[in-house]
């Protein structure tokens, strides 16, 4: 079982947090995006471009069942996992982090990125979207909310630990 499991928005941080939480506690750090790029061999714009969102969505639900009956240390999950009501349930019971942020820091952070294909076009319009189908599913899984507007991921990775009471190792 993972010591933590992060959630929240593309662009939010996961990936940084979850590398410093890990390193802090002295743990392992896995992020299921990395695990979908690795057994695919393409990048997640390229799956959501050549298959789809739906084959995209299938093969993410598959990667955090798998990496939450594997993992003991930090895990990071995609932006969009929560939308999956199984991978909800599988989530009870788990010390889940939502890491949040307002849409001025989302656009400042994200930008106009290709990478990130539901941002394509309109990235502020479409954000707000997101995260309006999203927020009350992120706030759902998690045992705590840490805000991570205009904070250094240091600052963020002592806040998760904290909201968590975690101690470093």
């Amino acid at each position: 079982m993972p010591v933590v499991v992060l959630v929240g928005p593309m662009g939010v941080g996961k990936s940084t947090v979850g590398r410093l939480l890990a390193e802090r506690l002295e743990t392992g750090y896995r992020d299921t995006d990395d695990d979908i790029v690795a057994e695919q061999g393409r990048t997640i714009a390229d799956i959501f471009v050549d298959d789809g969102e739906g084959a995209f969505r299938d093969l993410e639900k598959r990667a955090v069942r798998t990496a939450l009956a594997e993992h003991g240390g930090v895990l990071a999950l995609g932006g969009g996992a929560v939308l999956d009501a199984d991978t909800r349930a599988l989530l009870a019971g788990h010390r889940v982090v939502y890491l949040s942020m307002e849409v001025e820091e989302a656009v400042r952070r994200t930008g106009l990125n290709t990478a990130r294909p539901l941002l394509a076009v309109n990235p502020r319009k479409q954000w707000r979207e997101l995260m309006e189908a999203r927020r009350h599913l992120y706030e759902e899984v998690a045992v705590a909310v840490v805000a991570t507007d205009g904070r250094t991921p240091e600052e963020v990775t002592q806040a998760a630990l904290d909201a968590v009471e975690l101690k470093e190792a």
